[in-house]
């Protein structure tokens, strides 16, 4: 297969590349490069195609989509914050972008559409754990497009014969998430305070829990929704049904790096969910997905990523 992979050079798209080469389709890239890297990705690689150009852009995403038999849709502007700076912005971006790529898709005649969603669209629900029929209720744009991204590919879908993958990630995890942004996963902040000694700040007691997933698990997932018939258009949380908190998370560091950690706890912050949770029955079941890597197994091998790429820029 020929699959486009929109933001490949990030975070998680660039693992889903790793993977789907070594399915052996093609892959081609398409990446503005605002937050991804071409260092992530393997460059030499016969079978990838790098488009630099950024999703906004019509005959970018059309040229790029042509010839293709799927598309996965991971790029967008991810800080939540951001979206809240300049809705104009990354509405642009988040959900203008992805009907343009929806767009290309019909001329195209790609039927396969994968697309990252987000917990997000929750909102500070107290309902635990989430199911996809828990009430929506986003409370920021950035939130607010993905779910009317979600909508347009339903009626895209009904319109058009899409056959769609939509998948609501919870708090992903791994390799290659840059620590260095205000806006970063914590496993990427505290993995990188660990191997440089820096203290941490905790905000609020520490017991605030998250539902984790390492992106390997994540990417198996996605590269499987492009290979197999979807049978369920329906959205599907992506977690694994386990809560971890963040003392929790600063005590398996303790255990695997040797170091005692200097951690300070302050106010928590105005707005800050305490728990969440998913219910991920559907995608156990819809998509045979089944985690391999518990959060324990997939914060070391993270850390010893960090820890070699700390070392190797000695």
């Amino acid at each position: 297969m020929k699959i486009l992979v929109t933001g490949g050079g990030g975070f998680i798209g660039s693992h889903l590349v790793d993977l789907l080469l070594k399915r052996e389709h093609v892959v081609i890239v398409l990446d503005n490069f605002s937050t991804g890297k071409r260092s992530n990705l393997p460059l030499e690689h016969p079978q990838l195609k790098i488009i630099e150009g950024d999703i906004r852009d019509t005959d970018t995403v059309f040229q790029a989509a042509e010839g293709c038999d799927a598309i996965v849709h991971l790029a967008a502007v991810a800080s939540v914050q951001a979206s809240v700076d300049e809705p104009i912005g990354t509405h642009e971006v988040n959900l203008v972008g992805t009907v343009k790529l929806l767009e290309a898709a019909k001329q195209h005649s790609i039927k396969r559409f994968v697309f990252a969603s987000s917990a997000a669209i929750y909102g500070n629900t107290e309902v635990m754990p989430v199911s996809e029929s828990t009430p929506l209720s986003p409370l920021t744009p950035y939130a607010a497009d993905k779910l009317a991204s979600e909508y347009y590919i339903d009626f895209y879908r009904r319109q058009y014969g899409l056959s769609p993958a939509v998948f609501r990630f919870f708090n992903i995890f791994g390799p290659r998430q840059d620590p260095s942004s205000p806006y970063s996963g914590v496993i990427s902040i505290f993995m990188q305070r660990t191997i440089n000694d820096q203290p941490m700040t905790v905000f609020g007691d520490g017991e605030q829990s998250r539902d984790f997933v390492y992106v390997a698990d994540l990417v198996q997932l996605l590269a499987d929704a492009v290979e197999k018939q979807n049978p369920n258009h329906l959205p599907m949380n992506v977690g694994n049904g386990t809560q971890t908190n963040l003392n929790q998370l600063l005590d398996l560091i303790r255990d695997f790096s040797g170091k005692k950690l200097a951690v300070s706890y302050e106010e928590s912050r105005l707005g800050d969910i305490k728990h969440s949770l998913a219910d991920n029955r559907a995608v156990c079941e819809k998509m045979d997905y089944h985690r391999q890597y518990p959060v324990a197994l997939g914060l070391r091998i993270t850390y010893d990523w960090y820890l070699t790429k700390s070392e190797s820029s000695i």
